[in-house]
C-alpha cells in the first residue's frame, strides 16, 4: 500500500454550523467596531464637501501638525532601528549576566502608561526638573519643543522593533554567523550578508509596527508639548483641540488624514507579509531534499 509521506490533510472537527457561527461573530465585531466608526471619520470629514476638508487640511495649525508628526516618526523610527537591532542582537547572540533584566527593560515601555512615561521626562529635562536649571543655564529647550516630542515617541516606540526580532534571531541561532567568522567574514561583513537577510521581513514588519505608533502616539507627547498651536501639536493633539473647540469637520478631516496614514501603513504590512509568505514557499519549493517515493 502506498504511501504519501509528503503531504497530509489537515481536518477540523468541527461541525459546519461552528465555524459559520464563528466566522459570523469575526465578521460582526469587525464591521461594528472597525469598519464603521473608519467609515464614519470619512464621512463626518467630508460632510461639508471637499472643499471645506481641503480645507481643514491646508489651515497652518493643522499644516504645521501634520510637518511635526511625520518629522518625529522619521527621527523615532530610524532611532529605534538602530537601537531595536542593537538590543536584539545583544539579547539573541549572547549570554551574559542580567541579560534577563535586559529584556525587562526593553519591555518595559508596554507596561508603563504613556503619560507616566511623558511625566518621566518632565521630571528629568523640565524646568523644575533634575536637569532643568543646567538646560536653561544653557539655553538648551527639551520640554515643550521638538526634542522632548521625540524623546518621548522613542520612549514609547522601543519595544517594537526589538520585540519581532529577538524570537526571530533565537529561533535562527548563531551557526550560520559562526560559520561566516570562521570563513574570514569580519562582524560587519556577517550581519549584512548573514544576519539581516535572514531577519529582514522581521525586520520591516517592527519598523511598519513602530511608524504607526509613532505617528498617533498621544498620551506621552500630550505631556511634553505643552500644546502650543502651531508649533508642539501633532496630529493627535491638533485633532483633540479642534473637537474641544467644536470644530467637528476639522477634527475628522485631520483624523481621517491620520487614519488614511494608517491604513497606509496596513497595506505595506499586508504587502511584506505576503511577499515573505510567498519567499518562503519559494524556498520550501527549491529544498534539495526531494520528497520520499511511494513504495510499490
Amino acid at each position: 500500500m502506498a504511501t504519501d509521506l509528503t503531504q497530509k490533510r489537515v481536518t477540523t472537527t468541527e461541525a459546519p454550523w461552528v465555524r459559520r457561527t464563528l466566522i459570523a461573530i469575526a465578521l460582526v465585531f469587525v464591521l461594528l467596531f472597525l469598519v464603521l466608526p473608519l467609515a464614519a471619520v470619512f464621512t463626518e470629514a467630508l460632510r461639508k464637501g471637499l472643499g471645506a476638508y481641503l480645507e481643514a487640511l491646508k489651515e497652518p495649525d493643522a499644516w504645521s501638525a501634520i510637518r511635526l508628526t511625520l518629522l518625529t516618526a522619521a527621527i523615532a523610527v530610524p532611532l529605534n532601528l538602530v537601537f531595536g537591532v542593537a538590543a536584539a542582537w545583544c539579547i539573541a547572540k549572547y549570554e551574559f549576566r542580567g541579560k534577563a533584566f535586559l529584556t525587562t527593560l526593553v519591555d518595559l515601555p508596554f507596561s508603563v502608561s504613556p503619560v507616566v512615561a511623558g511625566l518621566i521626562y518632565v521630571l528629568v529635562f523640565g524646568a523644575q526638573g533634575w536637569f532643568g536649571p543646567w538646560l536653561q543655564a544653557h539655553d538648551i529647550k527639551i520640554m515643550f519643543a521638538v526634542p522632548g516630542i521625540v524623546l518621548a515617541t522613542v520612549f514609547v516606540t522601543f519595544p517594537f522593533i526589538a520585540r519581532e526580532l529577538i524570537p526571530l534571531m533565537q529561533a535562527q541561532g548563531n551557526d550560520e554567523e559562526q560559520a561566516a567568522i570562521v570563513l574570514g567574514a569580519t562582524g560587519w561583513q556577517t550581519f549584512r550578508y548573514v544576519t539581516l537577510p535572514n531577519i529582514k521581513w522581521g525586520l520591516i514588519y517592527g519598523v511598519i509596527l513602530c511608524n504607526a505608533r509613532a505617528m498617533g502616539e498621544f498620551g506621552a507627547v500630550s505631556v511634553v508639548s505643552g500644546h502650543i498651536r502651531g508649533q508642539t501639536n501633532t496630529m493627535p493633539l491638533h485633532v483633540e483641540i479642534l473637537y474641544n473647540e467644536y470644530q467637528s469637520v476639522a477634527a475628522f478631516a485631520v483624523a481621517s488624514l491620520l487614519a488614511l496614514l494608517a491604513l497606509v501603513t496596513l497595506v505595506i504590512k499586508s504587502v511584506a507579509e505576503w511577499r515573505q509568505e510567498r519567499e518562503m514557499q519559494a524556498s520550501a519549493g527549491s529544498s534539495p531534499e526531494a520528497p520520499l517515493a511511494p513504495s510499490p
